[in-house]
């Protein structure tokens, strides 16, 4: 069974930064495309960023040029940089895998870590 292991949240000011990480078991990292997602209150699941398997990225609109995702397979681990944060990505974030079907990313395993929170306050 995949699993994924997700740290890093924490509160931060408008502006600030996070590292979040995505520790995942087996070789699930070597195999397929990754991405993280993201739970705002109130919201469905949504995803923010993707690392496809030939080194390729997509973003979310709102967050291009802020976040940057990136991957360790020796680790087995995947990592998300959040910079110039804002009060609206404040939200729940996991990592899963990830394939495209009707004009969205979905994750390939309905198994989901506990996530990691963001709050951007001030």
């Amino acid at each position: 069974q995949v699993q994924f292991v997700e740290s890093g949240g924490g509160l931060v000011q408008p502006g600030g930064s996070l590292r979040l990480s995505c520790a995942a078991s087996g070789s699930v990292l070597s195999i397929y495309s990754m991405g993280w997602y993201r739970q705002l209150p109130g919201k469905q699941r949504e995803w923010v960023a993707v690392l496809h398997t030939n080194g390729n990225t997509n973003y979310l609109d709102s967050v291009k040029g802020r976040f940057t995702i990136s991957r360790d397979n020796a680790k087995n681990t995947v990592y998300l940089q959040m910079n110039s944060l804002k009060p609206e990505d404040t939200a729940v974030y996991y990592c899963n895998t990830v394939y495209y079907s009707l004009n969205t990313y979905r994750p390939r395993y309905d198994y989901w870590g506990q996530g990691t929170q963001v709050t951007v306050s001030s």
